[in-house]
């Protein structure tokens, strides 16, 4: 369903509005990135306020700082983006998200997308907070538990994994047990015990930068899907997720966002009562 009642709304207003919201997300500095591509494609940088901007980021079901989370997320995951990424962390800054709960973004993207994508996120994120330095301290309290032996660790991320995915994890670990047990011990360990157990984020905001890391990547339909049913079951709401994939268009593309939205309508259907 359409979000915009008047189908005969001109390019005009579209534009405008979109204006309105590139104002509020990228601050004083926010039309620079339209301006940049006045003498090269003009219409491209008239494409980002009018689609981008006027017609995504306006549309509800998410708010700003939930959008930019995902964003951030996302151009992490997608490791080939450090211009766009560093100007939507200045964009996660001014709609109200901290560091430190952008650097937690940035930790949780190394699950999905790698430690070399992560590590790259995260000099990104430190040239922007040094630019930054009212914004505050991006560290948050360690999380290491010296003490703590490995089944302690097992079995905070059993409960972790259990929490977010439900009946679906046991299929994830039953299906590794005959090939790769141990890495399904590391999935559970790391992925569970130790990111998804930091205290930075919410499980909501983790599984919303999740589905859309998954979404751009293109690769990890199995794990999208998982990821929506986890998303789901921590709170999350159906046009949650598809205001995430349907953003993730302009970010990795409408083939990444198309079958993102038929991985959705799959889990829908799976979850509604017979």
């Amino acid at each position: 369903m359409s979000t915009h009642a008047e189908h005969s709304e001109t390019a005009a207003a579209r534009f405008e509005r979109g204006l309105t919201v590139l104002d509020r997300v990228g601050g004083p500095n926010g039309r620079a990135v339209v301006e940049s591509l006045a003498d090269i494609a003009p219409d491209l940088g008239r494409y980002v306020v009018e689609f981008g901007y006027g017609d995504i980021y306006s549309r509800p079901g998410l708010t700003l700082p939930q959008r930019q989370a995902v964003n951030v997320a996302a151009l992490t995951a997608l490791g080939f983006a450090a211009p766009q990424l560093r100007w939507h962390i200045d964009g996660a800054l001014n709609v109200g998200l901290t560091p430190a709960e952008i650097v937690e973004i940035i930790v949780h993207t190394a699950i999905y997308a790698g430690f070399p994508a992560a590590l790259n996120g995260l000099t990104v994120a430190r040239a922007a907070f040094a630019d930054r330095p009212e914004a505050g301290n991006p560290v948050s309290a360690s999380t290491i538990r010296p003490g703590e032996t490995t089944e302690q660790r097992y079995e905070r991320g059993l409960a972790k994994l259990a929490e977010v995915d439900g009946a679906a994890a046991d299929h994830v670990l039953a299906a590794l047990a005959d090939i790769a047990p141990d890495l399904a011990r590391y999935l559970i360990e790391f992925c569970f015990g130790d990111v998804y157990s930091r205290p930075g984020l919410d499980l909501k905001t983790r599984e919303l930068a999740t589905v859309a890391a998954c979404t751009v990547l293109g690769t990890a339909g199995p794990q999208l899907r998982v990821h929506l049913h986890g998303l789901l079951n921590v709170g999350g709401t159906e046009q949650e997720a598809v205001e995430t994939i349907i953003q993730m268009a302009g970010y990795g593309g409408f083939p990444a966002a198309i079958n993102a939205i038929g991985a959705a309508r799959e889990v829908f259907a799976e979850r509604k009562p017979e």
